[in-house]
């Protein structure tokens, strides 16, 4: 771990070509070092959270004309002392004005360590800091949302309420322990048994929960999948309402995957377009169809599209069996509905498959009629898209786990809580029951860093960009 009693500086800006850049100073002197190179209103007489303008200069030499944020320990962010400095954009000026600093006693930040001081001084909890990151790569509204309320409290608190609850009766239990010739009990077994079921039902809903918060945060796999010629990238480009993929009818079109990503309702899916699936007739369509197969397999959700003109119930039944996946939601897309000689063809076709559907236990949102050509029906498949991956569990205020760190320590905090309430029924003694209640209340800890080591740390903090 470094220094946390260094002055840090930084760049918490992106590189790169605009109009201002924003230079963060930290630390117990970060005021002074500022003050060192400034011409201006001395800032260590200055009001916290005030702005001011002046000059940064190096001896004679003017660097930059800038204006100066000043926040006074413990009123900033990582509660020290903190100058965030900002000035015109150019490359040299940014280097120019951080050696600068680094010149009158700062150090250069490493990765995350403005977020790791405001945790180390208790401005964050670790869940807090963690949702800091995901908030700044959230790239959907829903994704910015999740890690808002997480930044906001909401999963620290309910984490918070859990192990209260539990410290209340591990102290009993430790009470037991001191007096255990005398064979007493302070904690009551029922309540105790009662308390550990309502806890477990909770951390179960949020190991339930990852699911849903993964795709938030990461973005939905969606293959499209179907033999050739069935419409695949008619139908990614219908979805994107973009030539993305070339369309033609010479079946083996597609040799590789095409991914795109489609924004549903603040709900990022990312789309893969696969070649057709059948038998190949050379190596670099054999190689297509693999990676068809294995992108099925690692997806969430896989939207299987059928030519409704021309595939058999027979065919329709085989490819079902043989793209369910344990895991993978199936959508079922009938294309090419628009095609005026499939009544003539075939008139009971569609009605035949509208059967097969109805007949084959199929949910209803699972199957849907379109044309990918026409567009027709494409929101409604957008919808259909949304719902089976959300599934109606999204609301503004509910808990959602989107850290795997979080979804282990969950686990583990389950399965210690398991071995409590079989302790109960097993009348084990009270010094094993409090080293599993401990155990419970050390995993909950490490969620919000209430037990930390300075390798957790190091792994977290190391994953932030430089200035946060």
């Amino acid at each position: 771990m470094t220094n946390d009693q260094d002055t840090i500086v930084a760049l918490a800006t992106p590189n790169g070509i605009g109009a201002i850049a924003v230079i963060r100073l930290s630390g117990l002197d970060a005021i002074a070092i500022a003050n060192s190179v400034w011409r201006g209103k001395d800032l260590s007489k200055q009001a916290s959270h005030t702005i001011h303008f002046g000059h940064i200069v190096d001896g004679d030499l003017v660097l930059d004309e800038v204006l100066a944020s000043l926040f006074v320990a413990p009123r900033s962010y990582t509660r020290e002392n903190v100058v965030e400095i900002s000035c015109h954009a150019s490359g040299y000026i940014i280097e120019s004005i951080i050696k600068l600093f680094i010149k009158k006693g700062a150090r250069s930040a490493k990765p995350g360590e403005f977020t790791l001081r405001a945790f180390l001084n208790g401005q964050l909890d670790l869940s807090q800091a963690e949702a800091v990151a995901d908030l700044i790569a959230s790239n959907s509204k829903a994704s910015q949302q999740v890690a808002l309320q997480q930044l906001r409290g909401g999963f620290s608190t309910q984490l918070q309420t859990l192990r209260e609850q539990l410290v209340n009766f591990a102290s009993l239990i430790e009470l037991e322990l001191d007096f255990a010739e005398e064979d007493v009990e302070f904690a009551n077994r029922d309540q105790l048994k009662n308390l550990i079921h309502e806890i477990t039902k909770i951390v179960g809903r949020l190991i339930q929960s990852f699911e849903l918060g993964n795709a938030i945060k990461n973005g939905v796999n969606t293959v499209i999948a179907g033999r050739p010629n069935a419409g695949k990238s008619t139908l990614l480009n219908a979805l994107l309402n973009e030539e993305r993929a070339i369309v033609s009818h010479i079946p083996g079109t597609t040799r590789d995957t095409i991914e795109e990503v489609l924004n549903i309702q603040g709900i990022n899916f990312r789309l893969i377009d696969t070649a057709g699936i059948r038998e190949a007739t050379d190596a670099i369509e054999q190689i297509g169809v693999q990676r068809t197969m294995e992108k099925i397999s690692q997806s969430a959700l896989l939207v299987y599209v059928f030519d409704a003109a021309e595939i058999t119930l027979e065919e329709l039944k085989s490819d079902i069996e043989s793209l369910e996946k344990p895991g993978v939601t199936m959508l079922l897309v009938a294309n090419k509905i628009d095609i005026t000689e499939l009544a003539s063809i075939a008139p009971d076709k569609l009605e035949a498959i509208r059967d097969f559907f109805q007949t084959s236990g199929l949910p209803d949102f699972r199957t849907i009629f379109i044309s990918a050509k026409q567009k027709q029906h494409i929101d409604e498949l957008k919808q259909k898209i949304y719902s089976s991956a959300i599934k109606d569990q999204l609301s503004g205020d509910e808990t959602l786990v989107t850290n795997i760190r979080h979804l282990e320590a969950l686990q583990k905090t389950e399965e210690a809580l398991i071995r409590v309430l079989g302790g109960i029924d097993g009348s084990i003694t009270s010094d094993f029951l409090s080293m599993d209640i401990k155990q419970a209340l050390h995993y909950l800890g490490e969620i919000t860093g209430v037990v930390t080591t300075d390798d957790l740390l190091e792994n977290i903090f190391s994953k932030f960009c430089i200035g946060k």
